[in-house]
């Protein structure tokens, strides 16, 4: 016999503090959750009762709707098991209530919730974006499950491709978001497998080969030499010097890095992304630059680069924020500085690691590249650096032509 019991579910929290209250099925030790499209702060909720409690303004009107959904998941749950040799959790989830009460988007509110407890405030900025250009191109704020096919998907690619005019990897990007949210949503609750439109004879992911492109020894020279900058183009030029003299450091580590980091002649910082510590020995040049910025600082836990100063690196949200908007501002004044240099590429902080990687070329076993690259698998190391090894390729093309 399934028992269908009202709880919260606290794993996860939208933006408001509430949590969303849902119907727990559970048969021969499988559980479903039924979401009741309900949302109430922990305070207000009683975990005993399985109700709100007085203290939540509409707890009267609230309780009853509750009530009255879990009796008619006892009525469908009884019909389904008197009248089927076989029930599973699944099939009595479906009697309960339909897809349609829990879309595609109430799935999507859910996964950007737990994407911000996880404090990827970046990656929630994203794909917040990619979810509100889906739902701008269907034009509704709400998608069945059995409406998210194969022909909208394809018809939303189109429009992605020819009218939004975005990359190929952009696509797959979105493609994975929206695979993400069905996956929550199949997992989680019980959305069925019949419609899943991803895999064979579907919608398949597959990456694009992505063009990376670093500058040369000669232009990167042209960087360090270059004269009759503004103040900010000047600034612009040694952040990304740095950056490259490290191996290609993120922008938004880069801006985070204190005096104090610096210890006997090697960096010590945590990478943002992952959360590893890196130690590397501090390169000549980059001591040279380091000078100019850390003698002006007064605390050795003063920040190295000026950009953050006043920001609250404890409020990551807000610091995220800063580093895009910082990040901006420098890609437009080192354009400026590109061009004034005739610099043909498109020159920006992330390029910084592409130039690492191009000149590194293979004359740098790939062992030490992961060290540097602080990849976690070498197999990353070894696709990453394919964009930049081409000594043998070239070598085989002329000895075909060379006659």
């Amino acid at each position: 016999m399934a028992t269908i019991k009202i709880i919260l579910r606290k794993n996860y929290q939208k933006k408001d503090k509430t949590f969303p209250i849902v119907l727990r099925l559970t048969k021969n030790r499988k559980t479903k959750f039924i979401f009741t499209g309900e949302y109430i702060l922990k305070k207000d909720w009683d975990d005993t009762k399985g109700l709100a409690r007085n203290s939540h303004p509409n707890s009267a009107r609230l309780n009853n709707l509750l009530l009255k959904k879990l009796s008619e998941a006892h009525d469908a749950a009884l019909e389904i098991e008197t009248s089927h040799n076989k029930s599973s959790v699944t099939i009595i989830a479906r009697k309960i209530t339909t897809e349609d009460e829990f879309d595609f988007f109430k799935a999507s509110e859910i996964f950007l919730e737990n994407i911000l407890r996880r404090k990827k405030f970046d990656q929630h900025y994203n794909q917040e974006k990619r979810l509100i250009v889906f739902k701008e191109f269907l034009g509704c704020k709400k998608l069945s499950f059995t409406d998210l096919d194969v022909k909208l998907l394809k018809k939303f690619e189109a429009h992605l491709l020819y009218e939004r005019k975005v990359s190929p990897r952009t696509v797959v990007n979105y493609h994975m978001l929206i695979r993400t949210v069905y996956n929550l949503a199949r997992n989680e609750y019980h959305v069925e497998d019949s419609n899943y439109p991803f895999g064979k004879g579907k919608i398949q992911i597959k990456f694009p080969e992505s063009e990376k492109i670093g500058l040369t020894k000669e232009e990167i020279k042209l960087l360090e030499g270059v004269s009759d900058l503004s103040e900010a183009q000047q600034n612009a030029v040694n952040t990304w010097l740095m950056s490259f003299y490290f191996a290609g450091i993120r922008v938004g580590d880069l801006l985070k890095l204190k005096c104090s980091d610096f210890k006997d002649g090697r960096l010590y910082y945590r990478m943002g992304k992952n959360k590893k510590i890196v130690s590397l020995a501090v390169p000549k040049k980059a001591k040279m630059l380091l000078k100019q910025y850390t003698s002006r600082q007064e605390d050795k836990n003063d920040l190295v680069f000026h950009y953050l100063k006043g920001t609250n690196l404890n409020d990551h949200n807000k610091v995220s924020i800063r580093v895009k908007s910082i990040t901006r501002n420098l890609n437009r004044r080192l354009k400026m500085v590109a061009e004034k240099l005739g610099i043909e590429k498109k020159l920006s902080m992330h390029i910084a690691r592409h130039s690492f990687g191009n000149i590194s070329g293979d004359k740098i076993p790939i062992q030490m590249l992961q060290k540097l690259y602080r990849h976690s698998s070498i197999t990353t190391t070894v696709n990453y650096q394919s964009n930049f090894m081409h000594r043998e390729i070239d070598d085989a093309l002329e000895r075909v032509i060379d006659f």
